[in-house]
């Protein structure tokens, strides 16, 4: 797994907001804040492609339950779930924000502990 997540400015405040309004579990929000702590900021044009952030499709292996899930992270006001289009705030987008291709990642959901492999990571062109 990184080392440290990688994010954008404005994604480390959106999550660092998303954390302070109390929208994440006490264990999430542990994990959060050391991941803020040493997170990476780097600017957008300088994000690699690799890197799970807003406006990116994602395959993900659930290994928990042995299953693929390709999901569309895009930002809050444009979810079509039906098209595949989360926010970049759900759950599974929170656990695996600012990771790369390759990272599994164990994450204490609501409905108890997942473990997560980010198998994908590419541009989604709306």
């Amino acid at each position: 797994m990184s080392e440290n997540v990688i994010l954008t400015t404005g994604i480390y405040d959106m999550i660092k907001d998303h954390v302070r309004r109390k929208k994440v579990t006490i264990k999430e929000e542990n994990i959060l804040l050391s991941e803020l702590k040493n997170a990476k900021q780097v600017l957008r044009r300088d994000l690699p492609d690799d890197i799970v952030t807003v406006n990116r499709r994602v395959r993900i292996m659930d290994h928990t339950v042995n299953k693929e899930q390709e999901y569309i992270f895009v930002p809050t006001t444009k979810t079509k779930p039906k098209k595949g289009k989360v926010s970049i705030l759900c759950d599974v987008a929170v656990a695996t924000i600012g990771r790369r291709v390759g990272d599994i990642i164990e994450w204490p959901f609501k409905g108890g502990e997942r473990k997560l492999e980010i198998l994908k990571v590419e541009e989604f062109k709306q």
